[in-house]
């Protein structure tokens, strides 16, 4: 027990940064602990939010919340498709031992990033009140969600800027470094929730605030870490011009990550869609359910992301066998802990979801909800580790593929199926998540099996 509370210690700590040559259960410990950690601390921004909207403001507050969070997916799945790519690539020189060339990966992916944020952040601003009623929202809850929606899309420089300079770090192999600025904006979000929505009566509004204040000051301690010096980047001002080749790099990379999560949060704007037909009660139901969701599955994408670190530093050292060895055993452990979280919510689902409410409704909506999805959870173990280790090696055409078909050719049909034809209601568009994301998983191990990520050039 000793040495596991050392070892964890350590982890924390990020004191080991290139991955090659230690035992791979070590690696993927050091790796896993603080991506864990830094995967909560995201999941963490939507469940407070959740928490404090659900209690002091109400059902159409959480609404408010779950219809401007479903159209900002397409963000996140811009910026997680851009920290893909950063990771790849600064894994890749960091295997190399080029840590100039690494260092100039991260200035032009700091770029990239206040470029779309800024384009993507006037844009949401101004047109607010549309995109609340392009999802269905009521005008009474456009009046009075409005203004959350603005100051949401106004942070989305600070949003791009935590996902990404998180995949750098990572890729780095400096997961504790992003670990670090998580929790401090979770603090900070935390704080700032209780001080303006209960005791200033901000309303949803505060929530909005707070979530913005403490992404940024996040991402202002990543800056400072990364120009303090890292152990396997060096940064230097001249590389903040324009780099057409490296650009084109990030973005061809990128591009694939980028599509793969734009058709997975498209399909979730549909569904959304196709629940908020059954009224403001199912969306919030469906909001709280996903929020918990979110918060248990995203430990296992800082799994995943071990899985990707390990891979691309791998790839860079020149051993592909032991970059994909590390994903099997990485995947292994990741399906053992989803199907003990999935034996919980079998049992416990009311109890989690009565923490954010007290309606009936909703409260019911909401177990149904975790019931349903997780029977796919022995499934998603692989998947979410396989889909991430290609996108590691720079393959992020193959997971796009998949995505496509999963999510749009058989997801999005089915939902429509099962919750309006057959009359299944919400519940039709759970089981079609479920369905799909497990077909997702058995298509993902047969690609990886076929080994073309490992002659991947990056």
């Amino acid at each position: 027990m000793r040495k596991i509370f050392d070892l964890f210690i350590q982890a924390l700590r990020g004191e080991e940064q290139n991955y090659t040559d230690v035992s791979i259960n070590r690696a993927i410990f050091l790796l896993s602990v603080p991506m864990i950690f830094e995967m909560v601390g995201e999941s963490l921004f939507a469940v407070v939010d959740a928490f404090f909207v659900a209690r002091y403001v109400g059902t159409e507050g959480v609404a408010t919340v779950g219809l401007t969070e479903s159209v900002l997916t397409l963000i996140y799945s811009v910026a997680i498709g851009l920290s893909s790519a950063a990771t790849a690539i600064v894994a890749r020189r960091v295997g190399e031992g080029n840590k100039t060339e690494a260092g100039l990966a991260v200035a032009q992916v700091i770029l990239i990033s206040l470029l779309l944020g800024l384009s993507v952040g006037i844009t949401g601003f101004i047109f607010a009140e549309d995109i609340l009623r392009l999802m269905g929202g009521n005008e009474h809850l456009i009046e009075k969600g409005s203004s959350f929606t603005q100051i949401i899309f106004a942070s989305s420089p600070s949003i791009v800027l935590l996902y990404t300079l998180s995949g750098a770090l990572r890729g780095a192999g400096d997961a504790s470094t992003a670990m670090r600025s998580i929790l401090l904006a979770n603090f900070i979000n935390i704080f700032m929730d209780f001080l303006l929505i209960p005791i200033m009566g901000l309303g949803v509004e505060g929530a909005a605030i707070a979530t913005s204040v403490g992404r940024t000051i996040g991402v202002l301690y990543q800056l400072y870490a990364l120009f303090g010096g890292n152990g396997n980047i060096q940064i230097l001002k001249k590389q903040f011009i324009p780099d057409k080749e490296v650009i084109k790099n990030l973005l061809s990379i990128a591009a694939g990550g980028t599509g793969q999560f734009l058709i997975q949060s498209a399909s979730w704007i549909f569904l959304t869609r196709i629940l908020s037909s059954f009224g403001s009660e199912v969306v919030a139901g469906y909001t709280i359910a996903i929020r918990i969701i979110i918060f248990t599955i995203l430990p296992s994408w800082g799994m995943s992301n071990a899985a990707a670190t390990l891979v691309g530093q791998n790839l860079g050292a020149g051993k592909p066998e032991r970059a994909e060895q590390s994903v099997w055993r990485t995947a292994f452990y990741n399906m053992i802990f989803l199907l003990t979280v999935g034996i919980i919510f079998a049992f416990f689902a009311e109890s989690f979801v009565g923490i954010f409410t007290t309606e009936a409704h909703v409260i019911e909506i909401g177990v149904l909800c975790l019931q349903i999805i997780c029977l796919g959870y022995i499934f998603f173990g692989y998947g979410m580790v396989i889909g991430q280790s290609l996108n590691g090696a720079g393959d992020t055409l193959s997971p796009t593929i998949m995505n496509f078909v999963c999510f749009w050719l058989i997801e999005i049909p089915l939902a429509y199926f099962l919750a309006k034809t057959l009359n299944w209601g919400p519940n039709g568009v759970f089981w079609s998540i479920a369905i799909s994301e497990s077909i997702l998983a058995i298509v993902a191990i047969f690609v990886f099996r076929r080994g073309r990520w490992k002659r991947m050039k990056v």
